[in-house]
């Protein structure tokens, strides 16, 4: 029997996406049930996620449930924590059982040496007013003070202040944060794939040194997602039918490893 899939896919913004993007997304999740060996969620999930002593975001319930499902269907998820999620905490972690992080991770998936990291605060001029504003965001007290704030305010001013990043696609359709994943694969050749989010552009492309760049794109744009086995990546778009495969849109495979030198 064929050893089963991992998936990977980021930024749907939940709680200001149209509302087919929730609807597709719990359809995806039921079909990666049947055929997912692990599933990553490269950050963004939501718009907004703050987990308050007792009260979470309305808009994402069934979704964090959904997930709580493939976890118990023995289904292991991770979300790294995006630019808008990234004030996750013991709902996602125990309640939900989701592997939730905010630092990149480097694993070995499906014989791939990955790195997954959502994106925001890459580009060394572009984001770095944002840098300065995510240590202030992130920080213990900014959080505990948010937390005397009332839900439905705070959820509010999350949305309205974070229109600008949700809405702005950049310029250089992504090119910035690909040259940034390209130059650690050739500087880090034990590397064999780095996978960004954040930038909302969809993207396979291959370094000098073999190794593989990929961004699974925004479901705010089309439904897309990554499909890794041990021989290939493919970027795939989630079509709604009776499978989680939908329709492959560009495939890599995987480098040969180099042969060890005759003794």
């Amino acid at each position: 029997m064929p050893e089963a899939p991992v998936y990977i896919f980021s930024d749907t913004h939940l709680g200001v996406a149209p509302p087919g993007v929730e609807q597709d997304v719990l359809a995806f999740l039921r079909h990666v049930r049947e055929s997912a060996s692990a599933l990553y969620i490269n950050g963004d999930l939501f718009d907004f996620w703050f987990e308050w002593r007792s009260v979470i975001p309305r808009t994402g319930f069934r979704v964090v449930a959904a997930l709580a499902d493939l976890r118990d269907a023995g289904i292991p998820v991770t979300l790294i924590g995006g630019n808008h999620d990234c004030w996750g905490g013991a709902v996602l972690r125990e309640d939900a059982g989701i592997a939730y992080q905010l630092e990149a991770l480097e694993a070995d998936l499906m014989g791939w040496r990955t790195r997954l990291e959502h994106g925001d605060g890459l580009r060394p001029e572009r984001d770095r007013r944002y840098r300065a504003l995510r240590r202030v965001l992130r920080h213990p007290m900014s959080i505990r003070a948010f937390r005397w704030i009332h839900p439905d305010w705070g959820t509010r001013l999350a949305t309205l202040s974070s229109d600008t990043s949700r809405t702005h696609h950049p310029h250089d359709e992504g090119a910035e944060l690909e040259t940034i994943a390209l130059e650690m694969l050739d500087r880090r050749p034990e590397l064999d794939l780095v996978v960004f989010g954040h930038s909302h552009a969809t993207a396979l492309s291959q370094a000098r040194s073999g190794g593989v760049y990929a961004n699974a794109g925004s479901w705010l744009e089309q439904p897309t997602f990554l499909r890794l086995t041990r021989e290939r990546i493919e970027l795939r778009r989630w079509t709604g039918g009776g499978s989680a495969e939908g329709d492959r849109l560009h495939a890599i495979d995987r480098r040969a490893e180099k042969a060890l030198p005759e003794l």
